[in-house]
């Protein structure tokens, strides 16, 4: 097994062996070399301690030296570089209270989550696999090194990364390890938002991101997502639908492209559905007021995650216009641009067609054909330029006023019916027009 080095690992790792020291390229950027991936960053484990590698290095940071991590820099670009270690207790389910340094790769390699991230290689010795991480990998196998409840305990978060792990790479999770998740699943509670966030989001902009229904099965949903579960819980006996709520959204997932605002749309795009669940005569299930109360539990989900305010905004906005109705006109194109405001219009053509691709075949042709006009009809109003917002009448404020008109609710008031006129008729957003139809408002 041959890896390409980047040159300046291959530096560092040639500068710590010819000082005495074993130094490999370690984890990630093994595995994804091994995938024929471009590695995000390129960690090195090595024998040296940290003060001797900071002596054989011009340029250091001391990044978290107490758990023996020095970053070398090398041309304003930085690698982060371990001694070889053996954790002690993980009393907060998250970090080690301490660790040792060791000599032995082996001893380092052991402590780490799962086979496929605990492999280092050299060039001078070649592939280090010392728990089966190639044989998981050739297997597609998720599987924790050594005893999957220690390394859960360690660290609950691993747990999700399982999970993650699993979606991004298409892999099952080793029986012994998904049993591991299933029974300490509880111990997320120990973990911050913000960690959570960054698993999540992974999971959803993976290629698999409907394997959040591993995460569903296992428990792990129950503890950071409980509304979700009540999602794959509840039936849609309608016959524009075939799945549950949840699965439904899983579906959904599939659709849109891996972008993080809407695949977190479609996550939550129904997540209203089951505190909306009504049952007509007909045994037939509505959810009549869901994106409204959807978009409601999206904005708290969202902040209780810790995710920024822009995502926060834009994925509230798309579950609560998912479902709202556009008339196929070009007036009730330029009515739901000043409504929605256009990115969100724009992102909602995806949104839709993967809402309706999720759903039974009932009626999908009609609707997928209505969508596409007025796709259409929104790129002609933007090749036309036609007036959608305030900022874009052709007179502000200040025309008004000098009309003769106080500042104030009047002029807004003004301008509002001027914008809702040009709404349903583009000619006459011109300043003479507009002028016109002003007076004879105020008279």
């Amino acid at each position: 097994m041959q890896i390409q080095l980047p040159a300046k690992v291959h530096k560092i790792i040639d500068t710590l062996e010819t000082a005495g020291y074993e130094a490999y390229a370690v984890g990630g950027c093994v595995r994804d070399s091994i995938l024929g991936r471009e590695p995000d960053d390129w960690d090195i484990t090595t024998s040296a301690r940290p003060e001797e590698i900071k002596r054989l290095f011009s340029r250091t940071i001391d990044t978290g030296i107490r758990h023996g991590t020095v970053t070398v820099m090398l041309d304003k670009e930085g690698f982060e570089v371990t001694t070889f270690r053996i954790d002690g207790d993980y009393e907060d389910g998250r970090h080690p209270n301490n660790v040792t340094f060791t000599a032995s790769l082996e001893e380092d390699l052991r402590r780490r989550d799962f086979t496929i991230n605990a492999m280092a290689y050299n060039e001078t010795r070649g592939l280090a696999d010392l728990y089966g991480g190639l044989a998981d990998m050739e297997a597609g196998v998720i599987r924790c090194v050594g005893d999957a409840r220690e390394r859960f305990t360690e660290d609950a978060l691993r747990m999700m990364r399982a999970v993650r792990f699993s979606a991004q790479l298409g892999y099952r999770i080793d029986e012994d390890t998904q049993a591991a998740i299933t029974a300490l699943a509880p111990n997320l509670q120990k973990i911050s938002a913000e960690r959570i966030q960054t698993e999540l989001v992974k999971l959803v902009i993976s290629p698999h991101p409907d394997y959040l229904r591993i995460a569903y099965e296992t428990g792990i949903t129950a503890q950071i997502l409980p509304e979700f579960d009540l999602c794959m819980e509840t039936p849609q006996n309608n016959p524009h639908h075939c799945y549950t709520v949840g699965e439904h959204i899983l579906h959904s997932m599939l659709v849109v492209e891996a972008d993080k605002v809407l695949r977190l749309g479609m996550l939550f795009h129904d997540i209203g559905k089951p505190q909306t669940l009504t049952v007509d005569e007909e045994g037939i299930t509505h959810n009549k007021t869901h994106p409204v109360v959807g978009a409601q539990m999206t904005r708290e989900i969202l902040r209780r995650l810790k995710f920024d305010n822009d995502t926060t905004e834009k994925v509230t906005k798309l579950v609560l216009y998912h479902d709202q109705e556009i008339a196929a006109t070009k007036a009730g194109v330029r009515r739901a641009l000043n409504r929605m405001g256009e990115d969100i219009f724009a992102m909602m053509f995806a949104v839709r067609h993967a809402d309706v691709e999720a759903q039974s075949s009932y009626q999908r042709e009609e609707k997928l054909q209505n969508l596409a006009y007025i796709e259409r009809l929104y790129q002609e109003v933007r090749e036309q330029g036609d007036a959608v917002s305030l900022k874009d009448l052709a007179i502000t404020g200040t025309d008004l006023i000098a009309l003769g008109m106080k500042p104030g609710r009047q002029v807004g008031a003004v301008l509002q019916e001027l914008l809702d006129r040009v709404l349903e008729d583009p000619y006459l957003n011109t300043p003479e027009k507009l002028l016109d139809i002003s007076k004879k408002i105020v008279t």
